[in-house]
């Protein structure tokens, strides 16, 4: 009597967390972060976890801020020119100004509507996750610590960045002059926490990368993406 046998794969099953289906063998899944876990998505349901705000683990992480190019500058770079200016405004109120020209008033131009770059675009794949990992540590105790170390120090400048080798870890630095703090936020895993990766006294520590700021504290410690001006 022939035997038969068994043939079995080494292949595991996976489900779809948005439809609910099982993967073909060779069907390829995608995996997204929502919930503070990781999710895995078919490829015909891409397009609802996105606008569900599921954020692509591995997707193309544009840092790319929409800034203007002088607020891309490293952090230590910021400083001096801020002194630059400080001096340059001292010294003009030190000069007499002269008696005010009152200018011609200027003709009425009729209302024109709202240009299309007004219009706010579409945030990047980086950008969700720097914002839900900004989110993640303004709800943990860390922000004492920073906002402790402001009322001492002044405001730091602060960078936010998706790690390269590591595509569900966000790294966040917060600096000033005479100090820095490195934390790390694992959106795959935001029941862990912020963790506090290294801590240090001298800028020059930090690679380049680190030191464009690209986001702010408040004086409670809390972040938030942006520079101000």
């Amino acid at each position: 009597m022939a035997r038969t046998r068994d043939i079995r794969t080494n292949q595991l099953d996976i489900a779809c967390d948005v439809c609910g289906r099982t993967l073909l063998r060779g069907e390829h899944a995608e995996h997204f972060l929502a919930g503070g876990e990781r999710r895995m998505v078919c490829d015909l349901c891409t397009a609802r976890a996105q606008h569900e705000g599921w954020i692509r683990e591995s997707g193309a992480d544009d840092l790319e801020m929409r800034h203007p190019r002088h607020e891309r500058r490293p952090f230590m770079e910021r400083l001096r020119a801020n002194r630059r200016d400080r001096a340059r405004e001292t010294q003009h109120d030190d000069v007499e100004v002269s008696e005010p020209v009152t200018p011609l008033p200027e003709p009425m131009l009729p209302p024109r509507r709202e240009s299309r770059s007004h219009i706010r675009a579409v945030p990047t794949n980086a950008e969700l996750k720097m914002q839900r990992a900004i989110d993640v540590f303004n709800a943990s105790d860390h922000t004492r610590t920073v906002g402790g170390v402001a009322r001492s120090l002044g405001a730091p400048g602060v960078c936010v960045r998706p790690r390269p080798e590591r595509p569900a870890v966000v790294s966040i630095t917060v600096m000033w002059e005479l100090s820095w703090y490195r934390f790390e936020v694992d959106l795959s895993d935001e029941a862990g926490g912020v963790r506090r990766d290294a801590q240090g006294d001298e800028l020059s520590e930090l690679i380049p990368e680190e030191q464009v700021v690209n986001a702010a504290a408040d004086e409670r410690g809390a972040l938030h993406l942006g520079v101000n001006t």
